[in-house]
């Protein structure tokens, strides 16, 4: 009954809080602790939970070449059982998991390209919210990283690779990302040969030198106020080192292609997989918000966007194409994307070429964009409908050092681009002329690509 009745009250998140925000503006309190902590809140009083969310530069970008995949490993890790220590006693991870079942909470880590985060989700009555900052402080200090654990999970990761190396989309995917990084940790790839080389003592190094308070971005959205979130966020800090932080070593900035490249790979499958890219742009360019609108008509609009107009309506060579941008801390990959039979791989892949650089010339006509802006304006709401939307958003303010309100003044900045900037922006990051391509499972012999001004 008791966890009936947790489940009942986070279900309603979403609508209490989207009754709240729908009509008002959201304001984010930001204060930094004595730790060096620096703390975003929403207060947000519907309902009696809260989100924490915690990041630290501590991703994938900071994985040693020989060692891809140390940073997922190191946080997928931390829950499998955890030290004695701190009067705290020794937790095995089936003991970890019964903890946080019994309390009706949970608490994980992950790792991305930039970040390394931990997130903990409970409700906020006093008793209750202070076994799992506990637990979680215990865990997220004292993480066990045993031998025996490691050897065990390294052998299904192995064989997780292993299977994905059967999967087209998959093989294509590292091919893709290769060609557009290079040599930057934004494509080094985790390997069974990498993870032989990890060893438990490196995710403990890794862990040691990355979860400091004083790295920490800690984003907060539920029912507290300033000052019950600084004691929480202490408390959830308190076991780790209270040090000053040593500058991290300096990652090299993404290198753009100096030409275009093309890689043809067989593969046997129903569907050949073609993408098309380069490196885009960083995540505090000015002009973020306009190669989003460009993107959104050339291929991230669905339906609407021009590749799904001239790919697909027109010619059916396709069920779905689309385009991305990746933005991070450095120049994540612009992705262009489909699959198509094999036969006619070339013809599609002819088609998106053309879009593209006719698109790179002339950008979207006025009524495309204010179509777009329509969208994604008329959308906007759907990204903030419940606290753990929410607490996303926080954590991206948070982490990119954007304004704090940055989410009440979106839709009006969105709504004031003129059509030149978004033409002139994607002009400038993206270049067909250094486009990487990568057809995986096609039949037809490759066409030339028609790369001008080489």
């Amino acid at each position: 009954m008791k966890l009936r009745a947790v489940c009942a009250v986070l279900t309603a998140a979403t609508t209490i809080f989207y009754a709240q925000t729908s009509h008002a503006g959201i304001p984010i309190e930001h204060f930094t602790l004595d730790n060096g902590a620096k703390v975003f809140l929403v207060h947000s009083p519907g309902i009696p939970m809260v989100d924490v969310q915690l990041d630290f530069d501590g991703g994938s970008r900071r994985d040693p070449a020989d060692k891809a995949g140390l940073a997922s490993v190191t946080a997928s890790l931390l829950s499998s059982g955890t030290r004695a220590a701190a009067g705290q006693k020794a937790l095995d991870e089936n003991a970890v998991g019964a903890a946080w079942a019994d309390l009706g909470a949970s608490f994980g880590a992950g790792a991305s390209s930039d970040r390394m985060s931990f997130s903990l989700r409970s409700l906020s009555y006093p008793d209750l919210l202070e076994r799992a900052v506990q637990l979680a402080a215990h865990e997220m200090a004292h993480p066990a990283y045993s031998q025996v654990v490691w050897e065990r999970e390294r052998k299904k990761l192995e064989a997780s690779l292993k299977e994905a190396e059967t999967r087209p989309a998959t093989v294509a995917a590292r091919a893709f990302g290769q060609a557009v990084y290079g040599s930057h940790p934004y494509g080094q790839e985790m390997t069974a040969a990498t993870l032989a080389r990890i060893r438990v003592q490196d995710m403990q190094r890794h862990h040691a030198a990355t979860v400091l308070p004083c790295r920490a971005k800690v984003s907060v959205v539920g029912a507290l106020d300033r000052a019950q979130t600084a004691t929480l966020v202490q408390k959830l800090l308190q076991w780790l080192p209270q040090s000053s932080c040593p500058a991290l070593p300096a990652v090299p900035e993404v290198a753009s292609l100096q030409q275009a490249s093309a890689q043809r790979i067989p593969f046997d499958a129903a569907q050949a997989q073609v993408l098309l890219g380069q490196p885009g742009f960083k995540r505090n360019d000015p002009d973020f918000l306009a190669l989003n609108l460009a993107n959104h008509v050339l291929g991230g609009g669905g339906f609407t966007s021009r590749l799904t107009e001239e790919v697909r309506e027109k010619r059916g060579l396709t069920y779905s194409v689309y385009s991305y941008f990746s933005p991070a801390l450095h120049a994540g990959a612009f992705t262009v994307g489909l699959q198509t039979r094999p036969d006619q791989a070339d013809q599609a892949l002819g088609v998106v070429r053309e879009v593209l650089e006719r698109f790179t010339k002339e950008g979207p006509t006025q009524a495309e964009l204010d179509a777009a802006k329509a969208n994604l304006v008329g959308g906007f709401a759907l990204q903030l409908d419940s606290n753990r939307k929410l607490l996303g958003q926080v954590a991206n303010i948070a982490w990119n050092e954007l304004p704090l309100d940055y989410l009440d003044t979106w839709q009006a900045r969105v709504q004031a681009i003129p059509l030149e900037q978004v033409k002139a922006a994607f002009a400038r990051v993206v270049n067909p002329q250094r486009i990487a391509t990568v057809v995986l499972g096609a039949t037809a012999a490759p066409a030339a690509a028609p790369v001008k001004g080489q």
